[in-house]
């Protein structure tokens, strides 16, 4: 009887000791209409501010009491539901899309219209009265690191977002335009900021659409490079999916993969816009989260000072050694934001500071977080040019992270980016700033080939008409090619690099807008060109990090006539963004391509897709595809 009673006592006090105790809830959403994991899915514990977000995979972690509670799962475009928490510790969720839902969504360029009376961060709303403000405020995204959060802010705002105005390059001769030149660009923001937008209800401007970027936001299976070279070549020919009388050539780099502990020693500035307009959640409260997880990955041969600047600017932090991350991140966590914006001020001091703790053999970088917003100070586009091409000649390369919207200034962030030997991020989430300075840390932060351009000079016996797809901001000047001097993009570790070109095969009836015959010279077309298979030859140049003589590769490409469906799912993937780009653009080129299109093309070359990215994409071309069937 003792032993049983101790027993009981034991068990008792068990049970006592767990009923006081949180409870780890995990699960995974995905979707009932195909099955597709759904990625940044808030989940929240009812009547709380406890929450989690889905990951790339739909996967979730949240902490709840031991009693239980109601979970609740909501993203835009699906059904909202409510989930009791019973005695497992998993629970996996269904979403069903919500075609009422995204009807109710108008589409209004830069912002929507919905029931409710007044206006909400640049939305417009009208109709219900029922429903409060309180109600449509989101939760706090420095507890959810959510995406589009910005969208249900309750002040009125007006839209002041600056987008650099692209016009679509359109088909030439090879016989009048036989070079095709342009720089590299790994840069991704344009992908995250349209996502911003999708996940908010809303079509991106046109302009905000750069679909190299988009390209390029994905990873890609190419094979590393094997040579001497820092880069591989990867080359596929076959039908355009938008045009079956049409061709489409993809051309693939892939950075070779450096170890981390094999990177030189970082000498990093963060500079830290604390003006005023970044007070909203989704600038410097993620801002300083993002800056934290890239602290993380520091080693202790690496060092970062941190420079701020508003009214003025300020050294809040001399340079550091990685291995003292606690003492980086305490001055990262007294940042607040107040005043106004004297960005040319700050740029200046954190180059002189880069300048000050140079690493000769290293990486030397000033990293600017900002919304772009600059209003005191060098604000000019122009002057900033001027101000950064000085700089990136002294070796300190630039990386800049926009954060926010509302009032955020693309054109001035890509700008500054190009200008300074580096790239350029738009950070929308805790997700997006892992996969920028976490997962890809080698690659955004490392060069291994700068000033990279590519020529394409194509065979008049084989192609009738070409046209580059994207990369207008990033066009160059035939002689450009072989000027050492000419600034071009450049290739981190591991970052692959992807271009595609469209093509009007010869004896192919398609219309173009086509050059009158010169009057006083004629082109002839070589026998051996006829005679060739080969369809184009590529040409590639690029530098050492460190030199100033570049090293020219030729690459022809023949055309083997392989199927669509033969290609690899690069070549498929790649396709699929293009076309989506492409339709988001409104361009002449798509008139007979869907959004269903796009996805019977992506879904089936998703490849591995380790972190979600993909699946994550299908979802927002859904969401298009739902909002356009309803108009």
């Amino acid at each position: 009887m003792k032993k049983i009673a101790l027993s009981l006592i034991v068990l008792l006090l068990i049970g006592i000791t767990l009923s006081a105790q949180d409870r780890t809830i995990v699960g995974k959403v995905t979707s009932a209409d195909d099955g597709s994991s759904v990625p940044g899915v808030n989940v929240v514990l009812k009547g709380t501010t406890t929450g989690s977000v889905t990951d790339g995979q739909g996967n979730y972690l949240i902490h709840v009491p031991a009693k239980g509670g109601t979970l609740v799962f909501s993203f835009i475009g699906f059904t909202t539901q409510e989930i009791a928490i019973g005695i497992s510790n998993r629970i996996d969720v269904v979403m069903s899309l919500d075609i009422q839902q995204l009807s109710e969504v108008v589409v209004t360029g830069y912002g929507i219209q919905r029931g409710l009376q007044g206006k909400v961060a640049g939305v417009q709303i009208r109709g219900n009265s029922s429903l409060r403000k309180k109600d449509m405020a989101a939760p706090s995204p420095s507890k959810y690191g959510l995406r589009g959060y910005g969208e249900y802010e309750t002040r009125p705002h007006q839209n002041t977002e600056e987008y650099d105005g692209i016009q679509e390059n359109i088909f030439h001769d090879p016989l009048k335009n036989p070079l095709s030149t342009f720089s590299i660009d790994v840069d991704a923001a344009s992908y995250s900021n349209i996502r911003r937008f999708i996940t908010g209800g809303q079509r991106p401007p046109k302009d905000a659409v750069r679909i190299e970027e988009m390209i390029n936001y994905f990873d890609y299976e190419y094979v590393q490079p094997k040579g001497d070279d820092p880069f591989s070549i990867n080359t596929e020919i076959s039908t355009a999916p938008w045009n079956p009388k049409h061709k489409l050539v993809h051309i693939g780099l892939q950075g070779k993969n450096i170890p981390k502990e094999n990177l030189p020693p970082s000498n990093l500035v963060f500079l830290i816009d604390v003006s005023g307009s970044m007070s909203d959640e989704n600038k410097l409260p993620l801002l300083k989260t993002s800056f934290k997880m890239l602290v993380e990955q520091l080693r202790e041969q690496d060092r970062i000072a941190i420079v701020v600047y508003a009214g003025a600017a300020g050294l809040v932090l001399p340079s550091t050694s990685g291995a003292h991350k606690r003492t980086i991140i305490d001055a990262l966590d007294k940042l607040e934001a107040g005043g106004s914006t004297a960005g040319g001020a700050g740029i200046k001091l954190a180059y002189a500071i880069a300048k000050e703790n140079f690493q000769k053999e290293g990486n030397n970088r000033v990293i600017l977080a900002t919304d772009g917003d600059f209003n005191v100070g060098e604000s000019s586009n122009g002057g900033m040019e001027r101000l950064i091409e000085a700089k990136r000649e002294e070796g300190v390369f630039l990386t800049a992270l926009g954060f926010g919207m509302g009032n955020y200034k693309d054109s001035k962030m890509e700008t500054l980016a190009d200008k300074g030997n580096g790239n350029y991020f738009y950070i929308d989430s805790i997700l997006e700033a892992q996969k920028a300075l976490v997962n890809e840390f080698g690659g955004t932060l490392f060069t291994i080939a700068k000033d990279v351009k590519l020529q394409i000079e194509f065979n008049p016996a084989r192609v009738k008409a070409y046209r580059l797809i994207g990369y207008e901001n990033r066009l160059l000047r035939d002689e450009d090619f072989n000027d050492d001097k000419k600034d071009a993009g450049e290739l981190g570790s591991g970052h692959s690099v992807t271009a595609l070109y469209e093509i009007i095969p010869v004896g192919v009836e398609s219309e173009f807008s086509k050059v009158d015959d010169l009057k006083y010279q004629k082109t002839n077309v070589e026998k051996t060109a006829s005679a060739s298979k080969e369809i184009m030859t590529v040409k590639f140049r690029y530098k050492k990090p460190s030199g100033s003589v570049s090293k020219l590769i030729v690459h022809p490409l023949v055309d083997e006539n392989t199927s669509i469906a033969e290609t690899s799912d690069n070549f498929r993937w790649s396709a699929a963004v293009a076309g989506f780009g492409m339709l988001l653009r409104d361009s002449e080129y798509v008139t007979d391509f869907k959004y269903e299109d796009v996805l019977q093309l992506a879904q089936g070359a998703r490849g591995k897709d380790e972190n979600g990215y993909r699946v994550e994409f299908l979802n927002m071309v859904k969401s298009l595809n739902m909002l356009a069937a309803r108009k």
